[in-house]
């Protein structure tokens, strides 16, 4: 998935799902889910740095 704005839409709205189709499964996705679980706006902050880094 090259498209960015895409990325950054699916981080607000869906940061697993983001951090997913960026990285595949793995502990980033372990990560952000915990994240998101803990409360919502981490798990955003988390799939955005990992989609723009």
């Amino acid at each position: 998935m090259d498209n960015k704005i895409v990325q950054v839409i699916l981080s607000i709205f869906l940061p697993p799902i983001a951090v997913f189709l960026k990285d595949g499964a793995g502990k980033d996705l372990i990560i952000n889910i915990v994240l998101c679980l803990l409360g919502f706006l981490p798990g955003v902050i988390h799939a955005l740095w990992r989609v723009l880094k």
